[in-house]
């Protein structure tokens, strides 16, 4: 598949053989089960995006990945999608993700799940697994993802590409579909970091209708990649000890290659990972119930048979709201409950502040963190025997989430069936430029 870099520089022509060249791969690749739906290949003109389908495209239908707004068709673009437009980019196929991206699988969508392309007996990551599926199948140039605790970092570090979570307010979330407002930012999944860097710049800017959105200009990194450029980067051993020994050999190598390349590697820790996932899983869900709130069958697609408004709204959201949907939304009603709120809710903010501060601590001194994406490669269906045990593979990616930084995952070493292993460096707010250019030396000290 061509990189988006050399797809911007073609003529329209050109593009509409590319945009029929990705129906064919779709439809010879059916049983990846990236895209959903039929594919909008209307006369949009530009660069071919897929898009995850929690992003609003006049016209199209927007699902959530859930039955409960199944028919429903989007009356205006998000942001994202008319800065697209302005950049020679349009809107191309619906990814499919974990339903209302609650998930870290790609397994709770409605429309069956998402198979890993390096290896179809494995999951592709969540909930942004679709958008990673067809990028690093070969199905997509690019794709934009959400990330609200990794979701387009994993997907991405499972599959074998790149994937860039964005500063928190950098990239409009007007049009997004909410799952937690707190920690939601839409990123690029691309194949290489020129093309994520190039995606974000076409993104980021500040939104007049995105109150979260930072009055800051577009970002302007791909003119200012540098692969020369040397960081102080922080290195947690500590939080190695939930890794398996191919992730830790994985992360101790790539340790050694940045050393090599003059980057000056200092050893830092942090808070235990369990209270990022406490802390987390506590405010997403608060976040959620509230949001998912809206969905009741009055309003939005689908709606259940019913006698009563009382009926009308437990019938629809019964029937049509997933298991884990369900799951996380009673967590959250319940931390926000009377009795409870100051016992949880208000503990996991107050955690959050702290972790923001060990974040800031560590940016005094250094300019980058590393760290794994996930602590294992990527697992097969139906490994995960728990939902915690689902959870716990959010562990390395959460963090940047609660305190809304930029990370950026790629593809740094496999496992000894082939299976891709990612790493991720992660910035101080607003420091993409920093983390695009280590990753830039890296991909081209590793070859990728």
């Amino acid at each position: 598949m061509l990189t988006l870099k050399t797809a911007l520089n073609m003529h329209e022509d050109e593009l509409k053989e590319v945009k029929q060249d990705i129906l064919k791969r779709v439809k010879d690749h059916i049983e990846l089960n990236a895209y959903i739906g039929e594919i909008n290949a209307s006369d949009a003109k530009g660069v071919p995006i897929l898009i995850k389908d929690n992003i609003n495209v006049k016209g199209w239908e927007i699902t959530c990945a859930s039955k409960i707004l199944k028919g429903y068709v989007s009356p205006y673009n998000a942001s994202v999608i008319n800065k697209l437009h302005q950049n020679k980019m349009c809107g191309f196929g619906r990814a499919n993700m974990d339903e209302f991206a609650m998930g870290s699988t790609t397994e709770s969508s409605c429309y069956g799940r998402t198979k890993n392309p390096r290896d179809t007996s494995r999951v592709p990551g969540g909930s942004s697994g679709g958008s990673a599926a067809a990028v690093a199948g070969g199905l997509a140039i690019a794709s934009l993802g959400s990330d609200t605790g990794g979701s387009i970092r994993q997907p991405a570090g499972f599959c074998g590409c790149v994937g860039l979570k964005p500063s928190y307010g950098r990239v409009s979330r007007y049009g997004l579909v909410a799952y937690s407002s707190s920690l939601d930012q839409i990123g690029p999944i691309t194949q290489n970091v020129e093309d994520a860097s190039i995606l974000l710049d076409a993104i980021s800017g500040y939104d007049p209708l995105d109150s979260t959105s930072v009055n800051m200009p577009s970002c302007n990194t791909f003119k200012n990649l540098d692969s020369n450029a040397r960081y102080r980067i922080a290195v947690l051993e500590d939080f190695l000890k939930d890794a398996t020994p191919q992730v830790q050999d994985a992360y101790y190598k790539t340790i050694k290659i940045l050393e090599e390349m003059g980057h000056t590697i200092v050893e830092k820790s942090m808070i235990d990972t369990t209270y990022h996932i406490s802390a987390y899983y506590i405010i997403c869900t608060a976040e959620a119930s509230s949001n998912l709130a809206r969905f009741d069958g009055v309003r939005y697609g689908t709606r259940a048979k019913a006698e009563n408004l009382k009926d009308l709204y437990l019938n629809t959201r019964s029937q049509y709201f997933g298991e884990e949907v369900k799951r996380r939304i009673l967590l959250g009603s319940f931390v926000l409950s009377s009795g409870y709120y100051d016992a949880f809710y208000l503990k996991a903010q107050k955690l959050r502040s702290l972790i923001c501060a060990q974040y800031e601590t560590i940016f005094n001194e250094c300019d980058a963190i590393l760290l794994p994406v996930a602590p294992s490669v990527a697992p097969k269906f139906g490994s995960s025997q728990t939902p915690l045990e689902m959870y716990l593979s959010d562990i390395y990616t959460i963090g940047v989430n609660l305190a809304g930084l930029p990370a950026i995952c790629l593809p740094v070493d496999k496992d000894e069936e082939g299976l891709p292993i990612g790493m991720q460096v992660i910035g101080g707010r607003f420091q993409e430029q920093t983390i695009l250019n280590t990753a830039y030396g890296l991909e081209k000290e590793l070859g990728n």
